[in-house]
């Protein structure tokens, strides 16, 4: 794929409604809901982290479903099955092959779940309302739960160390204890063989965007972080990939950092191509970005989790990323957005916690 080839004008120039009504998104969702602050609350034994107001697999599929009969714009397609047998749903937005396309990632790990609540309420808007008019510029994909094993916790290790309260807990691993955002080189899992074979292998994808949490103790400026985000750092990326990739984190940065409450750094990790983000840049030249959201639903560490407060403000957060970066890829805002952020941006640093 030649990220720089020719589209027609209008996917070239940015349209002026779109650029007005993505100013009018982020003032929509800039206004953080109360306790919406990097500083907390942590979870320190007296805070709830309940996992009985999270989507189930089966109420996510419900979901889909009950958009995918309103929107006469979704289509619905199950590309694989997870280890356990759980159908893998992709919801598709295609309006037309020349269009640029994007796709949004979720739960590769199974306790990284408030990325897939905000990635539910992005498709109930889309098509209607305050994102009605994005849909003929763009093709958008979204796989919204690629280890429903995990995030079911029906998987064939223990669980006795998990902290969450509620229906059920979520595993980092699938089924086979696996980390499956390690397996996008020998693609041994039955998600990863589908995301690849079926996903990423089938449509012409220019943007992706691979939604994670990490824990709750990095920091930038003495500040608890909101989210960090990375783009590829193998050495086989094509520089043109790169550079997109770095435009793409250019427009997340500036709609979260604009809202007064998002405060993010730079990721630190590592160059391997078992890793999405490096992987899948390198073998179909997809530019890809990494976000990581703060704090995560279960864990056996408790300074990977945040407090059930913390909620609403990662979902507002996945929410303004993904509707954000819809418009700038529709409008062609993002092929000028401006890299040196980049130069700029400082690494998070992990650190210990305090008696918050």
């Amino acid at each position: 794929m030649n990220l720089t080839s020719a589209r027609s004008p209008r996917h070239l120039l940015a349209k002026a409604g779109c650029v007005l009504a993505g100013t009018a998104l982020v003032a929509t969702l800039s206004a953080a809901p109360a306790l919406a602050v990097g500083e907390g609350p942590n979870y320190n034994g007296h805070e709830t982290v309940n996992t009985a107001n999270l989507h189930t697999y089966d109420s996510m599929v419900q979901e889909l479903k009950t958009q995918d009969a309103r929107q006469n714009a979704l289509e619905l397609e199950v590309i694989g099955q997870s280890v356990k047998g759980r159908d893998l749903y992709l919801a598709k937005y295609l309006s037309d092959p020349a269009n640029p396309t994007i796709l949004f990632l979720t739960q590769q790990h199974g306790n990284e779940q408030l990325t897939t609540e905000g990635a539910i309420e992005v498709i109930k808007h889309l098509g209607t309302g305050r994102m009605a008019d994005v849909l003929d510029d763009i093709n958008i994909l979204v796989l919204p739960m690629l280890n429903p094993d995990g995030a079911m916790g029906d998987v064939d290790f223990p669980l006795d160390d998990y902290i969450a309260s509620g229906d059920r807990h979520l595993t980092r691993h699938n089924a086979n204890n696996v980390d499956i955002n390690r397996d996008h080189v020998a693609k041994t899992q039955p998600e990863i063989q589908a995301l690849h074979q079926n996903v990423l292998s089938v449509y012409d994808i220019d943007y992706m965007i691979d939604l994670h949490h990490q824990g709750t103790q990095s920091r930038v400026d003495g500040k608890l972080v909101s989210g960090s985000i990375l783009h590829p750092t193998t050495p086989d990326v094509d520089p043109a990939v790169l550079e997109g990739s770095k435009r793409l984190g250019a427009v997340v940065y500036a709609s979260v950092d604009s809202t007064g409450w998002g405060h993010l750094g730079k990721y630190v990790g590592g160059t391997a191509n078992t890793i999405a983000r490096n992987g899948i840049a390198a073998e179909y030249d997809i530019s890809t970005l990494l976000f990581e959201m703060r704090g995560m639903s279960d864990h056996e560490n408790p300074d990977a989790l945040l407090g059930q407060k913390s909620n609403g403000y990662l979902r507002q957060q996945t929410i303004l990323t993904l509707e954000s970066t819809i418009r700038a890829v529709a409008s062609g805002e993002v092929e000028t957005a401006d890299t040196s952020i980049w130069d700029s941006l400082p690494e998070q640093a992990w650190e210990p916690r305090g008696d918050e």
